[in-house]
């Protein structure tokens, strides 16, 4: 028996990690008490997938970093099969100086360009663009900055039926319902109240954004 003592550590040993691992996937997957999941580890970009330039994106300290040329990352992970229609999400952002960057909702995966498909929340306190954090792109926009470059801050996103609500830090920023006979607006033709999954948007260069601890509960 002495004899195959190593091999039988090294089985052992293997079928420990792998469980270990199965277990953490697991609960990754798995809400808290009051149903929300985590989106994000933390450490990885898992389950999420970029677009135009992956490079945009990266990890540091337990927050994505959105810095680069024009990209976008989406959610493509196992929560809820990453397609939502009722939902609140919520997420930590700290913005830099002329940044400009957002959160997309019922959006999906495309490789390259703007998303066509889908509502972008804005993520902008002091870029040229004058269309502020928190506002519904092109749809119910938002001038004045909630919050300050360069502080952490807390974004929600609410979605239940037609009606949408964002926050900052606890504030009501847009509460919008879609109107029965609403038009896409131009140049948007997906942006139209549907189900998808989430993205965020890196927009040039000089826009430098943080996100940490992005977390959705779907809704019924």
């Amino acid at each position: 028996m002495p004899q195959f003592y190593p091999l039988y550590s090294m089985i052992r040993k293997y079928l420990l990690v792998s469980l270990f691992v199965a277990v953490s996937a697991f609960g990754a997957e798995n809400p808290d008490k009051d149903g929300w999941f985590s989106l994000f580890d933390g450490k990885t970009l898992d389950g999420w997938k970029a677009s135009d330039a992956p490079g945009t994106f990266s990890v540091e300290d337990g927050k994505i970093v959105v810095h680069g040329p024009r990209s976008h990352l989406f959610y493509v992970g196992p929560i809820h099969d990453h397609d939502f229609t009722n939902f609140k999400l919520r997420a930590d952002v700290m913005t830099f100086l002329h940044a400009n960057s957002g959160i997309y909702f019922h959006t999906e995966f495309q490789p390259q360009d703007w998303p066509s498909k889908g509502f972008e929340v804005q993520v902008n306190n002091t870029h040229q663009d004058t269309k502020r954090t928190a506002g519904l792109y092109d749809v119910k926009d938002y001038f004045e900055a909630p919050a300050k470059d360069e502080v952490w801050f807390n974004m929600e996103i609410e979605v239940v039926g037609k009606h949408v609500v964002t926050k900052v830090d606890g504030k009501t920023i847009v509460d919008w319902t879609q109107p029965d006979d609403f038009h896409a607006p131009s140049g948007h033709p997906g942006r139209v109240i549907s189900h998808g999954t989430f993205a965020l948007q890196g927009h040039d260069p000089g826009s430098k954004t943080y996100f940490k601890n992005i977390e959705v509960k779907p809704l019924p």
